[in-house]
């Protein structure tokens, strides 16, 4: 059986990303079927913010329509300890520097720590966008290389995830796409195929069968 490559777009703050979660997981096990991680920048940089009161607002209000929808939860320890954190941070830069050092030292387990990155703030409460928080994420996964690499950044790291934002970014502009998440599928010959977000959403049963669609289009 040839492989599929299943191009993930995502931000590790998008609440919609941290709802695909499942369908993430799923796809993951599907045999023939090869999920690649293609973090895009979206809150990191000029994206990235100051957690203010207005901003908090926004956040919880489209983080229980998330939840209304799909059903992951988003605790009153994340709307009190992160959205209520006094001089906080919106800043994906940190978990996007973690996830890339797990990609550069096990990268089949880059999934499973940006989903143990996303219950840590959705579920516990826990800052992901604090490198020390991130770091003792890690370590409970047994990833100490990448921890430590996420502390104390080094250049090769800092150099290597910009090229994969880059390289994120230059895919979402090659299917038309805007904002995450997005999957995109490489179909025979190398083209690229957008399922868009919503499909990630649906029945995993469905998603497999589009996906299945869109290799062989």
């Amino acid at each position: 059986m040839s492989t599929t490559t299943v191009t993930y777009l995502f931000d590790p703050l998008c609440g919609w990303c941290y709802a695909a979660a499942p369908a993430l997981k799923y796809l993951q096990g599907v045999d023939g079927l090869r999920v690649v991680l293609a973090p895009t920048g979206l809150f990191a940089g000029a994206g990235a913010r100051p957690m203010d009161a207005q901003f908090a607002a926004y956040a919880w209000a489209n983080d229980q329509r998330i939840q209304q929808l799909t059903g992951q939860p988003f605790t009153q320890a994340y709307r009190d300890r992160i959205l209520g954190a006094e001089g906080g941070r919106f800043d994906s830069g940190p978990a996007t520097l973690a996830l890339t050092a797990v990609a550069q030292a096990d990268p089949a387990r880059e999934l499973e720590a940006l989903h143990a990155l996303q219950q840590a703030r959705y579920v516990d409460g826990r800052d992901n966008a604090a490198p020390a928080v991130i770091a003792e994420v890690l370590r409970a996964l047994g990833l100490a290389d990448a921890a430590a690499r996420v502390v104390a950044p080094d250049p090769t790291l800092r150099s290597r995830t910009a090229e994969r934002v880059a390289q994120a970014q230059a895919t979402l502009r090659a299917v038309g796409a805007r904002g995450v998440p997005q999957l995109v599928v490489t179909a025979q010959g190398g083209a690229l195929r957008l399922l868009g977000g919503d499909a990630l959403l649906g029945p995993r049963e469905q998603l497999v069968a589009l996906v299945r669609a869109a290799a062989a289009a």
